[in-house]
């Protein structure tokens, strides 16, 4: 399991690296990650501190980059 999430989370860099900042719809869509998928990558990568969240005032979307 461990093994999938770390791959997931290298998918997940690898579109933030080339991209820029993308909300997590966006990464759910270009990655075809479920869900559960999405956040366990999402959650490996914040705890290595790779991650910046941002929300906007008025947007629920919550916006992701990479620290670089």
């Amino acid at each position: 399991m461990n093994e999938k999430i770390g791959n997931d989370a290298g998918r997940v860099w690898s579109v933030l690296n080339e991209n820029g900042t993308k909300t997590i719809k966006e990464l759910k869509k270009v990655t075809k990650l479920s869900e559960k998928e999405i956040y366990a990558a999402i959650g490996w990568l914040a705890r290595e501190e790779k991650l910046i969240f941002d929300q906007k005032e008025d947007d629920k979307d919550i916006y992701l980059s990479l620290i670089k």
